[in-house]
Formats: C-alpha cells, structure tokens, sequence
C-alpha cells in the first residue's frame, strides 16, 4: 500500500511540475506580419492589380479631359484679349460653355476619385474581416492571450510567428474580393 501511495504522489508530483511547464511552452503572444499577408494574398494582387487599373484609367481619363479643354481654353483667352477684355454676348456665351464643360470634366474625375477610394475601403474591409476572423481562430487554437501586428513589435521570436498560417488559411478562405465600390448603406425614408 505504502508503495501505491508513494507511486501515486510521484505521478501528481510529476503532474504538477509538468503543468506549468506546459503552460511555459505555449506562448501567451503571437505575432502575424500583416504587411507580409497584405502583400502576398491572393486575393490582395488580384484586388491591387484590378485598383491600379482603375487608377490608371482615372488617370488617362483626366489627360483627355485636360487635352480636349486646354486649346479651347487658349482660344477663349486670346478672343477676350481680342476683345480688350470685354466679351461680347457670343463669346461669354462660349466662356460659359467652356466653364460647363470644365465644371462637368471636374465633377466626372471627382466622382472616379471618389469611387476608387471607396473600393479601396471596400477591399480593405473585407480583408480586414477576414484576416482577424482566421487570426483569432489561430489565437483560440493556440491558447494565446494576444497577437499583435510584427509592425508594432521591436523583436519577437520566429516560433511565435503565425504569418504563414494565417496567410495560407486566408489564401485558402478568401481566394477573391469584391473590387467594388462600398455598397450604400439603406436610407431610412423620410416622414
């Protein structure tokens, strides 16, 4: 008896000691490289490939704008210097034509602007959504307390690094975005 008791309190000694260092073992704090998953995704070069597009479209969009205003900008400023700064009704009928024109180029390369940003934020939403939601089934997994951005970190220890992991399962989860603008929210209708 004296034998099974004394076997007994070695295996709850033993279990003791091994406790804490298990707990030891699992680390209280990961580390994901977002700029790395950022960079690397899937669905990230597929969306910046597709948002740099658009920019570039924006872009050559606003030089034909500006090609096709800028010589009729210079003829309406030669005919008022003609017209030793007083513009008959004709020609302030063609300056106000041109303004029209100008306002309206204005408007159509502030609403592009406007739509890119918008899906800027739209793709960052959703991978954001989705980054977190796979970083913190990766934390529960593991047991963690934290996991904080590599950015934010001055050093850390690759063990603790879940870059990898995390990139893959978000490759794997979300293979592709919407590169849309942020759908509109519903307005409540008035009274």
């Amino acid at each position: 008896m004296k034998k099974l008791v004394l076997s007994l309190a070695l295996a709850v000694s033993s279990l003791a000691v091994a406790g804490p260092v298990q707990a030891q073992q699992r680390p209280a704090i990961l580390v994901v490289d977002t700029d790395r998953i950022l960079n690397e995704c899937s669905a990230c070069k597929s969306a910046a490939t597709q948002l740099q597009s658009q920019i570039q479209q924006g872009r050559a969009r606003a030089q034909q704008l500006e090609a096709s205003l800028k010589p009729e900008a210079e003829s309406l400023q030669k005919a008022v210097q003609a017209a030793n700064g007083k513009p008959d009704a004709a020609l302030q009928a063609r300056i106000a034509a041109f303004q029209n024109k100008q306002q309206q180029g204005e408007t159509e390369l502030s609403n592009k602007q406007n739509a890119i940003q918008s899906t800027q934020a739209h793709v960052q939403q959703q991978l954001g959504q989705k980054v977190v939601q796979i970083v913190e089934q990766s934390r529960a997994r593991r047991q963690a307390s934290i996991v904080v951005s590599k950015s934010s970190t001055l050093a850390s220890d690759n063990a603790i690094d879940i870059t990898g992991e995390v990139l893959a399962a978000l490759n794997q989860q979300l293979p592709a975005v919407s590169v849309t603008p942020m759908p509109q929210q519903a307005r409540p209708q008035g009274r």
